[in-house]
């Protein structure tokens, strides 16, 4: 290519164009480039190309494209996400309207600091795989400008918390702007005052999701932080939040002159949506019970709670102040608005549920896992009067994970080594998986080189954050770091959030029988937990304080690990470098889970309760599971014990010995059977490629 003023300033604007749009998030090679500018700068910024693009001028640029491989690489990357954005005959696409899926958090990159856990990597992965399907999906969520929380753990093991602020200049997100240039101003009536909010575009490959902000200059200053933290706050907080999500995002699409033939209500977060697309049927002198009619025909509704305590639930007085004006337009009494959201045997309670909104509001509605969808079914029954639990009509959908997002570049190497690059064409194919894992097609050896190599690169990155951070390992100077875990020891991972049902401790249960686990110096085994307590949650930080004081105690120094501020990122590393992903929540209160579905593609084996999607993906030899059918009569602490006593078994008796059962070339071999039955049952079932197909069929785009 001839360098020329022009050819540079097309490659700019190329690039620019990528640098934008997150397709780059869940392609290696593309972060392989942005990462080559400037390593340094990558690693500074959480890896985000917005800010390595505003580093570099046209003349370095045109510097570097001297460089005739990088340039080659260049523009491969580029050609690949043009011919990926540009593409039309895509699986899922339809002609029956747009999709709009509602959500309180997007988990979609480190470098956007926008989700709390676990249902905002879902709902990005689920954006994702709408993009590669091509289904017409727009997201519509709030723009944190201060996000979740930085953790920051004390020399007491305590864990504090900052509130960075996100600087939306650079950042891959856009202002949306109206015809004249100026951003688009939608407002919402919360009590007495309007609030004013604008949007931030993101675009997710071929998918965009609007992020409302209120931080605008025609609010007042308590208005403008409304949006700025996820989840923080009080009840008046989240009722605010969420009336600028469910009816400001309906408002704000309305502006943009879309109009979606489906709203999917991610949790009850949304559901205040429902109660604008029925004040629009009313507007149109449309009678109730058919205005009622009209917005359920557009509506689904998934539950991702398996607990009536963790639904929504907001005061009869804090429904009647925010929402008074709304029942004046709707010209409807507040008593009516707030049965909406009750159950007849409510109305006396005082209490409006968002689920249930939610729910008396949709066509369809789903938990996320076939166990959880048996429990939705009988929490609310109510509703459905006159019908059995099991034909109560709230389905399932099993949640899974965006493969290509969690796959590292090792693996992404690995398997397209082996498979050119079809591998991303068959991530929902068992007959492709039963064929390429097959030891014809992938040795034993190269399985387990990848693993070695995954452990490794963990095991670096753990040590290069131990050099700036205590709190990992008790590490203090070079000698110490280096006796900071093993390359060759059995790895356990245990990342999610710190609350007191997750059971963060019950490895450590019996001190006697965790230490001998730990203290065999011939088969060694080491874990190492991350993850964040809700800054509330008094408990959930007990427990991390607990396991923090673990990993400073002589038998378990260097082998328990605690990595402070867990995010995507930091998932990424552990995903892949585990050789176990543990899981022992007390059932049944774990939904789905997707953590353990994100290891497979990366050659890791799941040990967990067999609760929401481990109860359905469990087959005796892809993994290991933890206890046995609780019975009623046994009270919590009873469950504790016999799930401890049940993790210490498997240990011990199963995984441990199979880990280090080798043949003369230090070859685990039934361990790798394990490996390969857990690729073959686990990849081309629980991911998102199949979930959204799934959702698209049942639920946006059903056959009549």
């Amino acid at each position: 290519m001839k360098k020329n003023h022009k050819d540079v300033k097309a490659i700019l604007k190329r690039l620019d164009a990528l640098a934008s749009n997150l397709w780059w998030s869940w392609n290696p090679r593309a972060q392989e480039i942005f990462k080559e500018f400037s390593p340094l700068i990558w690693e500074a910024t959480n890896h985000n190309p917005i800010a390595i693009r505003k580093q570099f001028s046209e003349t370095e640029l045109c510097a570097r494209l001297g460089d005739k491989d990088f340039l080659e690489r260049l523009l491969s990357v580029l050609y690949s996400f043009e011919e990926y954005m540009s593409a039309k005959n895509i699986k899922g696409k339809s002609s029956k309207g747009q999709v709009a899926y509602f959500c309180a958090e997007f988990g979609l990159h480190e470098c956007l600091p926008f989700y709390s856990g676990g249902l905002g990597i879902l709902a990005g992965d689920h954006v994702k795989s709408a993009s590669d399907l091509g289904i017409p999906l727009i997201g519509v969520g709030l723009f944190y400008r201060q996000g979740y929380f930085s953790q920051h753990i004390d020399p007491n093991g305590n864990q504090l918390e900052s509130y960075p602020t996100t600087d939306p200049t650079n950042v891959p997100v856009e202002l949306v702007l109206d015809q004249s240039g100026k951003p688009l101003i939608c407002s919402v009536t919360i009590g007495t005052s309007v609030v004013h909010f604008q949007g931030w575009k993101l675009n997710v490959g071929r998918c965009k999701i609007y992020l409302l902000d209120t931080d605008v200059p025609e609010n007042d200053e308590h208005f403008r932080g409304l949006t700025a933290l996820a989840y923080g706050g009080d009840v008046n907080t989240r009722i605010r939040q969420e009336i600028v999500l469910g009816i400001g995002g309906v408002r704000f699409l309305r502006a943009l002159g879309i109009s979606p033939s489906v709203f999917h209500m991610n949790e009850g977060h949304a559901a205040f949506l429902t109660l604008e697309l029925y004040r629009e049927q009313l507007l149109k002198n449309i009678p109730k019970q058919k205005a009622k009619q009209v917005v359920r025909e557009q509506c689904i509704f998934t539950t991702h709670t398996p607990v009536p305590a963790g639904h929504d639930r907001f005061p009869a007085d804090l429904i009647e102040f925010t929402l008074k004006p709304f029942a004046d337009w709707m010209k409807i009494s507040i008593k009516e608005l707030m049965r909406c959201g009750q159950t007849v045997n409510m109305e006396d309670k005082g209490e409006f549920v968002m689920t249930i909104l939610g729910l008396k509001f949709s066509r369809a509605a789903n938990g996320v896992s076939e166990k959880h969808g048996q429990i939705s079914r009988l929490m609310w029954g109510e509703l459905y009067p006159g019908i059995k639990s099991n034909k109560v009509p709230i389905g399932h959908v099993t949640n899974g994970v965006h493969i290509t997002s969690w796959a590292t570049s090792r693996s992404w190497e690995f398997w397209e080594r082996h498979n050119s690059h079809k591998w991303k064409d068959h991530l929902n194919d068992p007959k492709f998986w039963k064929h390429v894992t097959n030891p014809k097609m992938v040795s034993d050896e190269e399985l387990w080189a990848l693993r070695y190599e995954q452990r490794r690169d963990l095991i670096e990155f753990i040590r290069s954050r131990a050099r700036s951070n205590k709190t990992i390992g008790g590490a203090v100077g070079e000698e110490a770091l280096y006796r900071l875990l093993s390359f060759d020891a059995l790895t356990i991972g245990f990342a999610r959030r710190f609350a007191p049902y997750k059971r963060a401790l019950l490895l450590f249960s019996d001190i006697v029988k965790a230490q001998e686990l730990f203290d065999d110096p011939r088969r060694p085994i080491q874990i190492i937990f991350a993850g964040k307590a809700h800054p509330r949650d008094n408990d959930g930080k007990e427990f991390l304080n607990r396991v923090i004081a673990m990993t400073h105690k002589p038998p378990f120094l260097g082998k328990v690990i605690f990595l402070e501020n867990y995010d995507m990122n930091v998932a990424r590393h552990m995903i892949a470098g585990c050789d176990v992903w543990l899981n022992n929540p007390r059932r049944p209160l774990e939904a789905s889970g997707t953590s353990g579905q994100k290891i497979a593609i990366n050659g890791g084996l799941h040990l967990s309760i067999l609760d929401g999607w481990w109860s359905e993906a469990y087959n005796g030899k892809n993994g290991w599971a933890i206890g046995d059918k609780v019975k009623d009569n046994f009270s919590p602490e009873e469950i504790d014990k016999r799930d401890a006593d049940s993790l210490y078994h498997i240990l011990s008796d199963e995984v441990i010995p199979a880990f280090y059962q080798r043949d003369k070339n230090e070859i685990p071999r039934k361990w790798v059977d394990r490996i390969r039955n857990a690729m073959r049952t686990i990849i081309p079932v629980y991911n998102t490629h199949r979930m959204v197909m799934e959702y698209s069929k049942k639920y946006y785009f059903p056959k009549k």
